[in-house]
């Protein structure tokens, strides 16, 4: 029988059994009349015990069954049975771990489905402009091409170049967060020296399609982070902004600092964001209706991940007046 290959079981019953003979024999020396009675209350208590033992044995056998279906996936499990003492306790835990696995599992395949989707838009990203440079290479070729129209093809290619430079760029950045590989820094951040960077990369554009930029700051704005990832994220706003904002038109920029957070408003005159757009804006690979043919979708997506990464937030909202309106705020303690 099962039950009694269970060493402690056979431990027990031996000890049983000599208990019995002890108490049976001290009993049988004042008399008969004390031997089998207590030979019957022995008997009587071992039985008991043995059934109490087998009976908790039994569940114990059907609690592992259940964990092993659970282990193999099976879906619909009632644990609601194991509802005493030590099995309380353990189908307790089990099931706190059960919840857990199943939740660590469907993490896995939505990640696994992310992964997928990434890649596929990964892939469309770079080859759209790597077909566009086979067909200009194509072009290229031909020995009867004049001088000016070669010029402006390499000029296109190193156009298409850089933008697939950029995309492999802000997706290692990306992929750098998401691992929790970046060593981003903790140190004091001047938001004048910030501003000057980010604006330096948009300064000819902006420049050429006639745009303006005002900036609005006592100049002495700080927080604690990193200056070169923080350049990185407010350049990639500022660029978002300038795409829609139309010639002649206006960026303002707006600084301040309080004892709980500093904050940049970013905004500008442009057509504004559409109210479907607004709850994917910072969702990577999304494009808006608005949105440029050159645009790929990872820039507002970065520059969340860096900032949030700095104890920050982002939100991006319409001026009541018209145009984009991005808040970004640097907490000074943990939010």
């Amino acid at each position: 029988m099962d039950f009694f290959r269970n060493p402690q079981v056979r431990r027990s019953l031996a000890l049983f059994l000599l208990l019995t003979l002890v108490i049976t024999g001290a009993g049988f020396v004042f008399g008969p009349s004390y031997g089998f009675p207590a030979l019957g209350l022995c008997v009587l208590f071992t039985g008991v015990h043995f059934w109490i033992t087998y009976q908790r044995y039994r569940q114990i056998a059907a609690f592992s069954h259940t964990i092993d279906q659970i282990l193999h996936g099976q879906e619909k499990i009632h644990l609601d049975q194991y509802a005493e003492g030590e099995l309380a306790i353990l189908q307790s835990e089990v099931s706190k771990l059960t919840i857990q696995l199943r939740e660590q599992a469907e993490a896995l395949r939505q990640d696994k489905v992310f992964l997928a989707d990434s890649i596929a838009d990964i892939s469309h990203q770079i080859r759209t402009p790597l077909t566009s440079i086979n067909l200009l290479v194509s072009r290229l070729s031909k020995p009867d091409l004049a001088p000016e129209h070669r010029l402006e093809i390499v000029q296109e290619i190193k156009l298409l170049l850089g933008r697939i430079d950029w995309l492999i760029d802000a997706l290692l950045k990306m992929a750098k967060l998401d691992a929790g590989t970046a060593n981003l820094q903790h140190k004091p951040v001047s938001v004048a020296e910030l501003l000057k960077r980010a604006t330096a990369a948009i300064a000819i554009p902006m420049d050429l399609r006639g745009q303006q930029l005002h900036i609005s700051m006592k100049g002495d704005e700080s927080f604690t982070g990193d200056l070169a990832w923080s350049v990185e994220a407010v350049e990639n706003i500022l660029k978002n902004c300038m795409e829609h904002t139309p010639n002649e038109g206006a960026i303002c920029i707006t600084a301040a600092e309080n004892a709980i957070f500093t904050e940049l408003v970013i905004s500008d005159n442009g057509p504004g964001i559409d109210k479907d757009d607004l709850p994917h804006l910072f969702e990577r690979f999304y494009k808006g209706k608005n949105s440029s043919s050159q645009s790929v979708g990872i820039g507002l997506a970065l520059a969340r991940m860096i900032i949030t990464s700095q104890n920050g937030t982002i939100k991006a909202e319409n001026n009541p007046t018209g145009g984009a309106k991005f808040t970004i705020r640097f907490y000074k303690s943990i939010v």
